[in-house]
């Protein structure tokens, strides 16, 4: 399904990302936690892929989706695209891709693990699971990023976390504050292994190539079933 949607609002959610949400002007667009869509320009042809941020419940009442879009240091974004403003036309193609929270599972414990802007389908899944109630059960939350200042939602993720809705672990990876008392480094075996407890859990992993790579083989040699790790390999900044 193709929408024209209107850009309402562009808020900064890092120094080198932007929280976009995209009135759909009354469209109908159904979509799962955790899908993407290809957005681009009005007036362009070309698409680049995203994911929704924002979950299901959160668009049909507002009638908006919501994305974390990347950014560089002249404020354009995808295919060189012109910097992002409100009231902008926005083309939205979709939803595509399987990689969402299933709606009956078996699993009633969850770890999502984010980096960088690969928290955005995650945030998704995470707000689905919050709002409808479903599934309930214990969600674990590892998050990395370069530097204190790279987390997206961080206000909103401590918010969950202080409330008990989520277990929260972040790790900066390379720049770090004096003050900075979350973990350190690249996610490892030393990060995963705590998270790992009743073996009915899903896993679901969302974050550059490198991280893609590397964390589905570190569960599986800690004994986490393959079939227990969902992984976002159609993944964007």
């Amino acid at each position: 399904m193709e929408v024209t949607g209107r850009i309402v609002s562009v808020r900064r959610a890092t120094p080198s990302a932007r929280i976009v949400r995209v009135d759909l002007l009354g469209a109908d667009f159904k979509y799962k936690a955790g899908q993407s869509v290809l957005i681009g320009p009005g007036g362009t042809d070309v698409r680049v892929p995203y994911s929704i941020s924002g979950a299901p419940k959160e668009a049909s009442e507002s009638g908006q989706l919501e994305f974390l879009i990347k950014v560089d240091s002249s404020a354009r974004w995808g295919e060189h695209f012109g910097p992002l403003a409100r009231g902008s036309s926005m083309v939205v193609d979709g939803p595509y891709g399987s990689f969402v929270l299933p709606e009956h599972p078996r699993e009633r414990r969850f770890v999502f693990i984010a980096g960088g802007t690969g928290i955005a389908p995650l945030r998704a899944m995470i707000q689905h699971a919050i709002l409808t109630g479903h599934p309930p059960g214990t969600r674990h939350l590892l998050y990395s990023a370069r530097s204190p200042s790279d987390f997206a939602y961080l206000s909103e993720l401590r918010a969950l976390a202080r409330r008990g809705e989520i277990q929260l672990i972040l790790t900066a990876t390379r720049e770090r504050t004096p003050r900075w008392s979350g973990a350190r480094g690249r996610i490892g075996t030393s990060h995963l292994a705590p998270l790992l407890g009743d073996p009915a859990t899903l896993y679901f992993v969302c974050g550059p190539a490198a991280m893609i790579d590397d964390v589905p083989p570190m569960l599986r040699s800690l004994g986490v079933e393959a079939a227990r790790v969902r992984v976002e390999e159609w993944w964007f900044a």
